[in-house]
C-alpha cells in the first residue's frame, strides 16, 4: 500500500476518533443540562430521558476503546499521534463518568420530589450545577477549537467549584439541624451536589489531558483548590 494512502487512511481514522469523542461530549453536556432541568422543574419525564440516554454514552465509550486498540495495533503511532490517541481514550473515560454522574443526579431528582425541600437549598444545587455546566462547555469548546488557553483557564477554575460546593454542604447541614423534616431531602441534595462537583473534577481532568495532548508536557503544578 503506498505511503500516501496509508497516511490518508490514518488521518481518516483520527477524524473518526475525534467525531466519536465529540458525540460523547455533546451527549454528556446534554445529560447534565437535562438532569439539572429535571431537578429545577420536578420533571420525572426529563429525568427518565437522562437515565435512558446513558446507554448511548456507554456504547460510544466502548467504540473509542475499540478504535484506540485497533489504531495502536495497526498503526504503531509515535509522538504527537500517540499522545492524541492515548489522551482520547482517557477523555472518553472522563466523559463516560460525567454522564454517569448526570444520571445519578437525575435519579435522585425523582426521589426528592415528594420530600420537604427548602427552596434556597434547591437553588444552591442548581447554582453549583450551572457553574459546572459552564466549565464542561468551555472544556468541550477548547477540545473542538484546539484552544490551549481556554483549556488552561478551565484548569484554574476548579477552585471556584470547590468553594461553592463546600459552602453548599454547610448550608444543607444547617437546614437539617434547624428542621428535621428536611433531613431526607437535604441528604439527597448533598449526594447530588457531590455528583455535580465530581463532574467539575472530570472536566478539569479533561483540560489537563488537552494541555498534555497539545504541548507534550504534563501539568506538574498542583491544581488550584478551594477553601474547605
Amino acid at each position: 500500500m503506498p505511503a500516501e494512502h496509508m497516511v490518508r487512511r490514518f488521518d481518516d481514522e483520527l477524524e473518526k476518533l475525534d467525531a466519536t469523542i465529540s458525540e460523547m461530549g455533546g451527549l454528556a453536556e446534554s445529560q447534565l443540562a437535562m438532569a439539572l432541568a429535571a431537578l429545577r422543574e420536578h420533571n420525572s419525564e426529563t429525568a427518565e430521558k437522562v437515565m435512558k440516554a446513558d446507554n448511548r454514552v456507554d456504547e460510544l465509550d466502548r467504540a473509542v476503546q475499540n478504535q484506540v486498540i485497533r489504531m495502536l495495533a495497526l498503526r504503531q503511532p509515535m509522538a504527537n499521534d500517540l499522545r492524541l490517541i492515548v489522551t482520547s481514550i482517557k477523555i472518553a473515560s472522563a466523559l463516560e463518568r460525567i454522564a454517569d454522574y448526570a444520571k445519578n443526579v437525575a435519579k435522585r431528582s425523582l426521589q426528592i420530589q415528594p420530600l420537604t425541600t427548602p427552596s434556597p437549598a434547591l437553588s444552591g444545587v442548581d447554582r453549583l450545577g450551572r457553574l459546572v455546566q459552564a466549565l464542561l462547555k468551555d472544556v468541550l469548546d477548547a477540545l473542538a477549537s484546539k484552544d490551549i488557553e481556554r483549556a488552561r483557564a478551565v484548569w484554574t477554575r476548579d477552585a471556584d467549584i470547590d468553594d461553592v460546593y463546600h459552602g453548599l454542604v454547610r448550608e444543607l447541614l444547617t437546614y437539617m439541624m434547624e428542621d428535621a423534616r428536611t433531613i431526607s431531602a437535604c441528604t439527597q441534595l448533598m449526594f447530588m451536589a457531590k455528583n455535580i462537583e465530581r463532574i467539575g473534577d472530570h472536566a478539569t481532568n479533561i483540560a489537563e489531558l488537552l494541555l498534555f495532548r497539545w504541548t507534550g508536557e504534563e501539568v506538574v503544578e498542583e491544581r488550584p483548590r478551594g477553601t474547605s
